[in-house]
């Protein structure tokens, strides 16, 4: 099963370690909060421990995530799409649910969205397009760990690597972090 995105990039092989963008709709900065970076984490975790899923790097930025996974399952598509379909209930559910200074406006701006697709969602958090990239060698694979693990130090957060909580970067570089992964090397 192939899965298309708009762009033509699709997972052609769902046994093959990818390079994935998660991108919140109309770029909106839902990880400038804790909680939301803390409902990521918790299901990574759940997919590592649960279904199967490798995730060998990840950052998690304000309003995307980079990560490098390998399905064990040979069903990337389904964790993906699980993935995305769990944690858009749990952070709009968080937003109705726990205090929110920008509650009315991030409901407004996920209903917004909902309501240009053809989908029966009340509110739509991802974008639909993940731009998938097959690890095809070991040079792409490291230039693809340095891109995930510097995006914090391109967007001035912190000065080292390894200093962004949300990141594998620490794992690589002391062999622990904020969560488990699956080591690429």
């Amino acid at each position: 099963m192939s899965y298309e995105f708009a762009d033509g990039y699709k997972i052609r092989d769902q046994s093959v370690t990818h390079f994935l963008t998660f991108s919140i709709m109309g770029w909106i900065d839902i990880f400038s909060r804790q909680r939301y970076r803390d409902l990521i984490v918790e299901s990574f975790q759940f997919c590592r421990e649960k279904k199967g899923l490798k995730i060998g790097a990840y950052v998690i930025m304000s309003n995307h995530i980079h990560t490098i996974w390998t399905a064990t399952n040979n069903n990337l598509s389904d964790i993906i799409r699980d993935f995305k379909t769990y944690t858009s209930k749990a952070i709009s559910g968080s937003i109705e649910q726990e205090p929110e200074s920008r509650r009315d406006w991030l409901l407004y701006m996920f209903r917004f969205y909902a309501n240009r697709t053809n989908a029966n969602e009340n509110y739509k958090v991802w974008t639909g397009n993940n731009h998938p990239e097959e690890i095809y060698s070991e040079h792409f694979l490291m230039s693809k760990l340095n891109y995930i693990h510097d995006n914090p130090v391109r967007a001035g957060l912190v000065t080292e690597q390894s200093h962004y909580l949300y990141s594998s970067a620490t794992n690589y570089e002391t062999g622990k972090g904020l969560m488990e992964i699956d080591f690429l090397f």
